[in-house]
């Protein structure tokens, strides 16, 4: 939920009148000098947000409503946004910050804002606030100093704050008279009797619902006389319901979905299928039936506690039930039909069976043992009903090996990828369908095979996903191959479950990625449970898990012990496991060295489908280090070697790393060629770390450009959590850029609440380049002098780093700053630096900039100085003059650089004196036969 400190017209409220008394009543005591707090529950459209803007509105006393800061839970945001809205200027917001964070607390910051000013202070969505906030504000509440009233809201189904005295107020349902009232507010067109009766009825009086199936209704053809069938539709649900379902943790999502569904009646022949909203009673959910197939939708025990724990499911054992009836109608809403008949075949297979679906039952290779059962199958990845599959089995002595982005797994030359000629498509038919062929194709009836052989049926159609479908589908297929070796081949099951992970790895999901380590999924297996791994495995399992918790302390000590002891192996399987367990340590020039050993293991004995794996592990690494044109050319060859072997997401991966290193050099075709073709593969399967990249170098490329405002708008979603942001180990990475785009196009409130996040990030120890970029980002956003110490400090610490990029980065950003305060001989050196730097590292277009920012100081520019006309404008007319040639308006040009219409005209005559041309045409060919430092072309 979002708002202002004040609203500019009251809302209109039915029903509240008792509890608009009670914040009234709290005002008046804090005009009276004593402070008090309210406390204000309610379920998801209740009108809490409404019920404060109203306080507000109404308030005889300064107030004013904060909601909770959105995104990432920064520590401190809440506190932040509460100093904001009540301080003057951001100056004053910073100190109040400070005094709140020390002895004074939260009451100290008030006195010194406002001090003996009576305040309503309105707090929307408590359980969204960080942890830092809350624990900061229950001490003052605590304390109850200050003329200060207090009205906080949380919604239902959280634990409310432990506030002594507090009152307590929970907002239920309207009357019939409020729900008909506001049925009149809000409905836009008229409506009949009958079906106002039956949307007033169906509503129940709940706010929310009433509201958006009365939005929906108004806005369809013929709304006025409604649907045939109910009137509030799961979708409208869904909407109201929206917030609560996203802030659940994903495993407590799957549970819900899961008893919903289970709710369902089962699809019958002759009867409509539920998936599809046919009428039917709800059917008793046990607890143990979900738990039953909890396992197969990665969820564990506890997710369900905690869901009847917090109220959102009670009953019984043998019949349990949701608490809100419109809930589980919202959760059937996100869930599609055909994933809902995938939940009918786990709860009830026999049903799906006569219904033409596939079955699944959570039992895996246990549940086929025995009884003749047939083998439990997965979604295929193309949607198909593909059964499973038979492979060669491996010979003595292959071993596993390791997949993409530092994630271990089995190389595509052992097993059955290796029998199927190196090519994991080879495991799909023709026509695209997930069908096996040739020597791999499954029998009509595979009842009678052992699990070890279907489980490496499973494998190899797990490995060709992962080279060349979507990851997500991948997993779940690794999974299942998993438990189906456990017991016949553990040493594969191990191998299953780090492909598993690498397939998490790349769809941006680090739950799956645990789950997957710990032995979870189909096979049910207890976590920590890992036959047959080596000391070295388990080190990397253990370590693994720790990172992914973000409890760093006990994974160290275990992935430093697998770059030991595997960084010096000869197998290329144990040099990739040692080269990920480095870049998860930070210590990225160790990567380097372990997988450029494996690229010379692997050209050594002639391997090629594991190649791809190999140079995409590499040229991340190189990536990391700053070593950008390495990077490009070991895509380079991985990206031909993943074509020709099939391999379509290692492909997207290395388009995605040619794509950045271009956006270094500024070859923005370059950039837009290599990304859109990355997010064509990537966006299809579930990519997000590849997205990610490709999205982070196009942002680069605009920024360069000085296109700041859309790089920061392209950056912001990547610096986000949840489902909707960019990959979980990357965020960090692109933080620093983020802050330099925001602060340059006026965002520097996000930019703000990013690098506090980064300053917790950095204080891991996890990059060594983080402490420099984080001191950069301090002076991005500081005031006055103070932007000169933190610069001071970031080229220290990358004078400690050793990456030379991002020194001249900050370096170049030094420099700028000094110029634009008229410090014009203290600037040369820093620009002087940058711009030599840049170009030992052939980025060119940051060696430009710097070239252009040291020129306009007077500095000399080297033998690369430009005598020629277009070297002699200044680095303001240079921009204009390209854009010019680009074909932009002034018009255009003055809203990019912040500008007047009549400044760039004046700027225009300028050149065009300068340059001899007298015309925009003109002077676009001219710029066309010259580089970007004005040199002729030899084109």
């Amino acid at each position: 939920m979002s708002g202002a400190p004040r609203v500019a017209a009251a809302p209109r409220l039915y029903d509240r009148t008792s509890e608009l008394a009670a914040v009234a009543e709290l005002a008046a005591r804090a005009a009276e000098g004593k402070g008090a707090v309210l406390l204000l529950t309610g379920g998801p459209g209740t009108g809490r947000t409404a019920l404060l803007d109203r306080a507000v509105r109404d308030s005889r006393v300064r107030a004013h409503r904060v909601a909770a800061p959105g995104g990432n839970r920064v520590p401190w945001s809440g506190i932040r946004a509460l100093v904001s809205a009540l301080a003057p200027t951001p100056s004053a917001a910073r100190r109040a910050l400070r005094a709140a964070r020390g002895p004074g607390g939260v009451p100290g910051a008030l006195a010194a804002l406002c001090p003996g000013e009576p305040l309503l202070l309105c707090l929307d969505d408590h359980h969204l606030w960080d942890a830092h906030s809350r624990t900061a504000l229950d001490a003052a509440w605590r304390a109850n100093t200050g003329p200060w009233a207090w009205v906080v809201s949380f919604a239902a189904y959280h634990r409310p704050p432990d506030v002594p005295g507090a009152r307590l107020l929970s907002l239920g349902r309207l009357s019939r008279d409020g729900a008909r009232n506001l049925l009149d507010d809000v409905c836009r067109v008229p409506l009949t009797a009958s079906f106002r009766t039956r949307l007033l009825d169906e509503a129940a009086g709940h706010p929310g619902v009433l509201t958006a199936t009365a939005a929906r209704v108004s806005a369809e053809p013929g709304g006025a006389d409604g649907p045939s069938g109910p009137v509030t539709d799961d979708a409208s649900l869904a909407e109201v319901y929206r917030g609560l379902l996203d802030s659940l943790p994903a495993e407590c999502g799957r549970v819900l979905a899961l008893v919903a569904v289970a709710g369902e009646p089962r699809p019958e022949p002759g009867r409509p299928d539920p998936a599809a909203g046919g009428p039917g009673a709800l059917r008793p959910v046990g607890a143990d039936a979900v738990l039953a197939v909890a396992r197969a939708v990665r969820a564990s025990p506890e997710a369900l506690d905690r869901l009847v724990a917090d109220g959102l499911l009670r009953g019984t054992r043998e019949a349990l039930r949701f608490d809100d009836p419109f809930l589980r109608r919202a959760v059937l809403g996100t869930v599609p039909p055909s994933r809902r008949r995938e939940l009918h075949a786990l709860f009830d297979p026999p049903a799906a069976a006569r219904s033409g679906g596939r079955s699944g039952p959570a039992g895996g290779d246990e549940a086929a043992k025995g009884r003749g059962a047939a083998p439990a199958r997965v979604p295929h990845p193309a949607g198909s009903g593909a059964g499973t599959s038979t492979a060669p089995s491996r010979s003595r002595g292959a071993s596993p090996g390791s997949g993409p982005a530092g994630v271990p797994g089995l190389p595509a030359e052992t097993g059955p990828a290796r029998d199927a000629g190196h090519r994991p498509d080879r495991f799909r038919a023709p026509g695209g369908a997930g069908e096996p062929t040739g020597e791999a194709r499954a029998p009509e009836d595979a009842r009678g095979l052992p699990g070890v052989v279907r489980g490496r049926a499973e494998l190899a159609r797990g490995l060709a996903g992962l080279g060349d479908g979507p990851v997500g589908d991948a997993h779940q297929v690794l999974l299942l191959a998993a438990s189906l070796l456990r017991e016949g081949a553990p040493e594969e099951a191990s191998e299953a479950r780090f492909l598993a992970m690498e397939a998490a790895w790349a769809a941006g999901d680090p739950e799956a990625c645990a789950t997957a380590l710990g032995g979870g999924g189909f096979g049910g297996e207890r976590p920590g449970s890992f036959a047959g791994a080596d000391t070295v495995e388990r080190d990397f399992r253990d370590g693994m898990r720790a990172a992914l918790a973000v409890r760093l302390e006990e994974a160290r000590a275990p992935l430093a012990r697998v770059v030991a002891r595997d960084g010096t192996s000869d197998e290329p399987r144990r040099l990739l496991r040692a080269g990920a367990a480095a870049l998860v340590l930070g210590d990225a020039p160790a990567a380097v060295r372990v997988l450029a050993r494996a690229l010379a293991t692997m050209r050594a004995t002639a391997g090629t489908a594991l190649l791809p794996r190999v140079l995409e592990h590499l040229a991340y690494a190189e990536l990391r280090a700053g070593q950008h044109e390495r990077a490009a050319a070991h895509a380079r060859e991985g990206l031909r070697t993943a074509e020709s072997t099939g391999q379509r997401n290692a492909a997207a991966h290395q388009h995605a790393v040619l794509a950045l290193a271009a956006s270094v050099r500024g070859d923005a075709q370059a950039v837009v060629e290599h990304a859109g073709r990355a997010l064509g593969t990537a966006r299809a399967h579930g990519l997000v770390q590849a997205t990610t990249l490709a999205e982070w170098s196009i942002a680069r490329a605009e920024l360069a450009s000085g296109l700041a405002a859309q790089a920061a708008a392209r950056l912001a979603p990547l610096v986000g959590r949840g489902p909707r942001g960019g990959h979980f180990a990357l965020r960090m990475l692109v933080v620093p850029c983020f802050v330099e785009a925001a602060c340059a196009a006026g965002r520097e409130a996000e930019a703000g609440t990013a690098a506090e996040e980064f300053a917790v990030w950095a204080g891991l120890g996890l990059d060594p380049q983080a402490p420099g970029q984080l001191a950069r980002c301090r002076a991005l956003l500081a005031e006055g002098g103070d932007s000169a110490d933190w610069y001071r400090e970031a080229v220290r610490h990358h004078e400690e780093s050793g990456n030379d990029f991002e020194r001249a980065r900050t370096l170049l950003a030094y420099g700028k700053w000094l110029r634009r305060r008229r410090r014009l001989v203290e600037a040369r050196g820093p620009l002087s630096d940058a711009m030599v730097t840049f170009e030992r590292a052939a980025a060119g277009v940051w060696a430009d900039q710097a070239r252009a920012e040291l020129r306009a100081t007077g500095g000399a520019v080297g033998r690369r100085a430009v005598p020629g006309a277009v070297g002699e404008l200044t680095p303001q007319q240079q921009r204009i003059a390209r854009l010019v040639a680009a074909g932009a308006t002034n018009h255009e040009i003055a809203d990019r650089l912040s500008l007047s219409p009549r400044t760039v005209d004046h700027h225009l005559r300028n050149v065009f004196a300068r340059l001899g041309v007298r015309s925009r045409v003109e002077l676009s060919g001219l710029l066309s036969r010259t580089t970007g430092d004005g040199r002729r072309s030899d084109r």
